[in-house]
């Protein structure tokens, strides 16, 4: 569509590359891209990449996360709210960073929960690819932001969009797990169907919160119990020691 976020254009809402959103999402939930406040969205994209602002994640990864997880394999869908602001952070995928971007605080305190709840280790990079690639869907409810500016998109009509994203799972799948951290995760949360889906809620895992119910929750070892319930394979939430080997996949067995 050239000014909008139309995915049949390919047409870079922050004007930088081309990008498109993967077939079985583009299936489910690519007209939504059309809308007016979404073209609207993309014309406000553009206008703040013509003004010299910088935008994150880069344009061809504002849909990492749909690119990483595909439609028909989601499995777990975890919320975050917005993308990281600091440069090189964001990738797409939420909680996630690229290798050598030093672990945020919020996903130290995610490392912690996993040792404490399954005896893993934390490693000493924040690349969660080998979890999208696994069914874990990694959704921030905005897609971009401004350099140093955090929620600088917030209203700007990308929660529309993933609340459809929500929605439309919610109602197309059956026995998903939704990990809501945080309130406002919960709020976005509330439409699902708690009798086909498994909905796990806990306190955010800021730092400022954690010590409130995230640290303790034990959602991992409760999400794979319910997938083993429905005859699914584990969620292997280990992740490979080397940032690099996470980010090509090294070793990963996709179920």
């Amino acid at each position: 569509m050239g000014t909008s976020l139309d995915p049949q254009s390919g047409a870079d809402a922050a004007g930088a590359g081309r990008i498109q959103l993967e077939p079985s999402w583009k299936q489910h939930v690519g007209d939504y891209l059309a809308r007016p406040e979404m073209r609207q969205l993309s014309d406000h994209l553009r206008e703040r990449k013509r003004a010299g602002v910088q935008v994150f994640p880069p344009g061809g990864e504002i849909f990492g996360a749909f690119e990483a997880t595909p439609f028909d394999r989601v499995r777990v869908v975890i919320l975050g709210q917005d993308p990281y602001h600091g440069a090189g952070q964001a990738h797409g995928l939420c909680f996630s960073v690229r290798p050598g971007v030093p672990v945020p605080p919020s996903l130290v305190n995610v490392y912690k929960e996993l040792q404490r709840d399954l005896g893993i280790a934390p490693v000493q990079h924040g690349c969660l690819l080998p979890w999208a690639r696994q069914g874990v869907l990694l959704l921030n409810a905005v897609l971009t932001v401004e350099a140093g500016r955090a929620g600088s998109h917030q209203g700007r009509g990308w929660e529309g969009f993933t609340d459809h994203v929500v929605k439309t799972l919610a109602e197309q799948h059956e026995g998903l797990v939704f990990l809501l951290w945080g309130s406002y995760a919960q709020k976005k949360g509330a439409v699902i169907d708690r009798t086909r889906h498994c909905v796990l809620r806990a306190p955010h895992p800021s730092p400022l919160s954690a010590h409130r119910g995230f640290l303790g929750c034990g959602h991992f070892s409760k999400a794979n119990r319910y997938l083993a319930s429905r005859g699914a394979g584990p969620i292997t939430w280990a992740l490979p020691a080397s940032g690099e080997a996470a980010w090509r996949g090294d070793g990963l067995v996709v179920p």
